[in-house]
């Protein structure tokens, strides 16, 4: 249970600087609930896909796990940039997970913030962990590291004022260059 929690928290770390990238462009209930289920589901779904799957195709998609997420999260950012450049200043502090557009990006990001559980799924099948288990600890964490960005990102995100969501984007950028390194996930 103790390395399922280690692994639970080594791949959800990711988490928390999204959420923040996220939070500071403004947090409400709505907010926090579809961001928190987001990317809670993803991150407890993986793993268990990655478990299903089997350990066959772990060394072959492994490697290639991390520039996936890391092109994902760095497009996302990107183009949460340009959008917070062409932004008129009058414009809605919830945009971040407002639209239909939105909705997507979101989905985009716990996509691309989960696709290491992938990996860990298919490591922790060599183990003999329950699945219910596996479900529960990494959805717990990713809910707590989310909830914990977003509050942080919107303290953040108050500050910065109208470059609240340009930040938020070069956070994204920074969160999937760090993917991609090696440094988170």
């Amino acid at each position: 249970m103790l390395a399922l929690t280690l692994v639970a928290l080594s791949v959800g770390l990711s988490n928390l600087p999204a959420a923040i990238g996220i939070g500071i462009g403004g947090v409400d209930r709505r907010t926090r609930l579809r961001v928190g289920i987001t990317f809670g589901v993803f991150e407890a779904g993986m793993p268990v896909i990655g478990l299903l799957i089997g350990h066959g195709l772990a060394s072959s998609i492994g490697r290639q796990t991390r520039w996936l997420a890391a092109a994902l999260l760095v497009g996302v950012g990107a183009y949460t940039i340009v959008r917070g450049v062409r932004a008129k200043p009058s414009a809605d502090a919830d945009r971040v997970v407002g639209g239909m557009k939105d909705l997507m990006k979101l989905g985009v990001s716990a996509l691309a913030l989960s696709v290491d559980n992938l990996a860990a799924g298919f490591a922790l099948g060599s183990y003999k962990v329950s699945v219910l288990a596996g479900v529960v600890i990494f959805g717990v964490v990713s809910v707590a590291m989310t909830l914990a960005g977003l509050e942080f990102g919107a303290r953040i995100g108050r500050r910065a004022g109208e470059r609240g969501e340009l930040i938020g984007g070069v956070i994204l950028v920074g969160v999937g260059a760090a993917v991609g390194f090696g440094v988170l996930g």
